[in-house]
């Protein structure tokens, strides 16, 4: 099933490179909360929820894209969480840092995830505890988590706050800060490339899961800045679209 993901997600992500060097205008529009969302989103909902439903046709999707029909009950124990193009924002400022996530949900807990990169055509992904990189050559390795006596802070590219910067500097005397866009940062905690990324303000569980589940298997962690309590997705039990604020810890 992983390479099936694994191959979905290039295609949605091969659609959002089409439209993304396309000359044609995008079709922009606003949430209530003021997020963007284009056609390259919709395109690529479309063909992640169409093959996830020819692979699985028995487990349910929550999409970002489509949240108005969704009715909670005992059958979302498992289910598929999608963000189909994470880091709008990103995409429209063409700095390559959007991703596609896929991730699957058991119990709310994340045990399989795919974060794709097409922009820079590399590929994470997570299942039975083991996680692994595909670069844009194709060469494939297990990641893992590193430490660092100068750890990296990975921190968003668009939403930032006092709160975290008083964060940082409290933690650490000595620290370096990179800016980054979606659910790299997940990914850069995952591949050793930074240590910590704190994240303090509203997010959604389909920013998360994924990203989240590579971490994990790669021997971290990711958990509520108030409680140190692992994120949960469970729809079941909480019913809940968005996460407490929270760290990803190497």
């Amino acid at each position: 099933m992983i390479n099936k993901i694994c191959n979905l997600a290039r295609e949605a992500g091969a659609a959002i490179m089409d439209i993304y060097h396309s000359n044609k205008l995008l079709d922009i529009s606003y949430k209530l909360d003021e997020s963007p969302v284009t056609n390259a989103d919709t395109v690529s909902n479309k063909i992640i929820k169409d093959g996830l439903f020819s692979i699985s046709p028995n487990i349910l999707v929550l999409s970002e894209e489509d949240l108005n029909n969704v009715t909670y009950d005992k059958f979302w124990n498992t289910y598929w969480l999608v963000d189909p193009l994470d880091g709008t924002k990103e995409f429209l400022n063409k700095n390559g840092e959007f991703t596609v996530n896929i991730s699957l949900i058991e119990h709310g807990i994340p045990i399989l995830g795919v974060v794709y990169a097409p922009y820079f055509n590399i590929l994470y992904f997570a299942f039975a505890k083991q996680a692994w990189k595909i670069n844009a050559l194709g060469y494939k390795k297990k990641i893992s988590v590193v430490q660092s006596n100068i750890p990296i802070y990975v921190v968003s590219r668009s939403h930032s706050n006092t709160k975290l910067y008083n964060f940082i500097k409290k933690e650490k005397k000595k620290y370096i800060i990179k800016n980054l866009g979606s659910s790299l940062k997940f990914c850069y905690v995952a591949e050793g490339k930074a240590q910590f990324y704190p994240r303090f303000g509203k997010t959604y569980i389909w920013d998360t899961a994924a990203g989240h589940a590579i971490v994990q298997a790669a021997g971290g962690s990711v958990v509520s800045y108030q409680t140190k309590k692992s994120l949960n997705y469970s729809l079941v039990s909480k019913r809940s679209l968005i996460n407490p604020d929270f760290l990803v810890l190497s």
